[in-house]
């Protein structure tokens, strides 16, 4: 590519006083195959206006989950929580980024207890006083996605409930702190694993977070397990999720096979998750959705 050519992240500015730079520096970078390391594909990375529509999309998904904070409790159907989140998106401009997703019937998942991810809310499923409740709400606004998660604890939580929902915070947050420029997406999963397993819980493994931005799902595949130095290259300009799922039990998980969608613990242990859209910086990291 010439200097002068138009850079290829789609900014419109010349290459040389865009990713000219990036592009040496990500090529100058040996990469050991046994360990799984990449390159990320051009295709991922944002430029300032994706950035900037991901983070007006994470405002209103914000919003959702801070509006859902001010009224969730005992005796709510998860059905009225998932109005309030839809109502509040559309009002505000965007599209409810689950609904009609492969199928799926609501436009936010609420995960109850030993749920572990993708409960379909309910006028049936009632929150109940000792609940500890996941909603995980994704936003789509004018193409761009934003996604997070959120635990609720409802009246009085078990110690033992209230410590997984806390420790579980501590591993999404202990995993963010991971995020380095240039380091590797193994560097996340690594210190989440090393948490939970410290607080003798385990780490769900069939599933994890993802890159979004423009589609609801991009590359790389988040693991919250696993080790340093490992898969994927972590460059500026990359958006992923962090979410991880912990188990007070084992790890094991099994998908209803009725719905289709809902996923449980498959020891009826409790579950717990948090979630954050985050964007690699040249410094760091910025949080653009929670």
């Amino acid at each position: 590519m010439l200097d002068t050519d138009l850079c290829w992240c789609g900014s419109n500015k010349a290459y040389k006083d865009c990713h000219k730079q990036f592009d040496e520096h990500l090529n100058s970078i040996k990469l050991k195959a046994f360990k799984g390391q990449k390159r990320p594909p051009r295709n991922i990375i944002k430029n300032e206006k994706d950035i900037e529509g991901i983070r007006k999309s994470g405002i209103i998904n914000n919003g959702a989950l801070d509006l859902i904070a001010s009224k969730i409790c005992a005796g709510m159907d998860t059905e009225t929580i998932n109005l309030l989140a839809h109502n509040y998106i559309v009002e505000h401009g965007g599209i409810p980024a689950c609904l009609n997703y492969e199928g799926y019937p609501k436009s936010i998942c609420v995960s109850i207890n030993n749920v572990v991810c993708h409960g379909i809310p309910s006028r049936d499923i009632v929150l109940k006083d000792g609940d500890i409740v996941n909603v995980d709400v994704t936003t789509i606004l004018d193409g761009y996605y934003a996604d997070a998660s959120r635990m609720f604890m409802i009246g009085n939580v078990s110690d033992k409930a209230r410590k997984l929902v806390e420790v579980t915070k501590e591993c999404m947050e202990i995993g963010i702190k991971a995020i380095k420029p240039w380091g590797f997406v193994g560097d996340i999963g690594a210190v989440v694993e090393h948490h939970a397993h410290k607080h003798g819980y385990s780490v769900v493994e069939d599933l994890g977070g993802h890159g979004v931005g423009k589609k609801f799902h991009e590359e790389p595949f988040v693991a919250h397990f696993g080790k340093k130095n490992t898969g994927m290259l972590l460059v500026p300009g990359m958006v992923l999720t962090v979410e991880p799922m912990i188990n007070m039990g084992a790890r094991h998980v099994v998908l209803d096979p009725v719905d289709e969608w809902t996923i449980y613990t498959k020891d009826g242990s409790l579950s717990a998750q948090w979630e954050k859209t985050v964007l690699i910086t040249e410094t760091g990291t910025e949080i653009l959705a929670d």
